[in-house]
């Protein structure tokens, strides 16, 4: 799967950069060094977005919807928390409003890319928006958050980043695709769930750094068993806005001491 992804950027970056120019093999070098960095992540990727394949059509939905779903949604997170209440009949503005709060996120992960992206033009920074997941900004800001301001955005920044979100694309959505066209054909003593908690978790752990993200999680966890038997899921809309809050609310506390903030 890995090395499928890495042909799969090789023909991307060929196709962008063209010429054989200096400026042009550094955009090369960064492309695949972002490529490379995202390598461990890229097979629990790939078995959470076959998982979430299947689960679409189990849910309910045609084909043609799942495929609309994983293509314009590209969120897994989103796109499984949602699934559930599609299944159990909820409103649509449920299913709207817990895919929203589950992707709130993204506003801190907008925020902390903006020093490095802000210059970049509208239409590029939108496909990087689309492009973009969890791991590819846990893995850019462990590289770069360092870098000194005036550094910050640089040629070499920029195609890292690609690289990385590039190859996490690759890998789920050629198999989120498979899972839809052969959801039918995949037995259920298979145990597909199991599989999808632990990449899941393969994926997430590396990102829980600092305590309120722990903080977060753990909130998130216990209010998730707690509120199971609430009617429609909204259990786990009240775990997820739990969960948010108490890792904001934590952030800004630690935020006003620094001497114990969490690395």
């Amino acid at each position: 799967m890995a090395r499928a992804a890495h042909r799969g950027d090789r023909m991307i970056a060929s196709a962008l950069f063209g010429t054989d120019s200096a400026r042009a093999r550094q955009r090369r070098a960064a492309f695949a060094s972002g490529a490379r960095a995202a390598t461990p992540a890229l097979m629990p990727t790939a078995i959470w977005g076959l998982v979430a394949g299947v689960a679409m059509i189990k849910t309910g939905l045609t084909t043609w919807q799942a495929l609309a779903m994983t293509l314009l949604v590209y969120s897994g997170s989103a796109q499984m928390a949602s699934l559930p209440l599609i299944a159990a009949g909820a409103p649509v503005w449920i299913a709207l409003l817990t895919a929203g709060v589950v992707n709130l996120r993204f506003i801190v992960f907008s925020a902390t890319l903006w020093p490095y992206f802000g210059r970049v033009p509208l239409g590029k920074r939108l496909l990087l928006g689309y492009l973009s997941a969890d791991i590819g900004v846990a893995v850019f800001i462990a590289r770069y958050a360092s870098a000194p301001a005036e550094q910050r955005g640089d040629l070499e920044q920029r195609w890292f980043f690609f690289g990385i979100v590039a190859a996490t694309w690759l890998s789920w959505q050629p198999m989120s695709i498979a899972g839809i066209l052969l959801a039918g054909a995949i037995p259920g003593h298979w145990g597909l769930e199991f599989a999808a908690i632990l990449a899941l978790i393969a994926i997430t752990v590396p990102m829980f750094a600092g305590r309120p993200a722990i903080a977060g999680c753990i909130t998130a966890g216990v209010v998730a068993v707690i509120a199971a038997a609430l009617p429609l899921k909204l259990g786990l809309l009240l775990a997820v806005i739990a969960g948010v809050a108490v890792a904001m609310g934590a952030d800004m506390l630690t935020e006003h001491a620094p001497g114990d903030r969490a690395p």
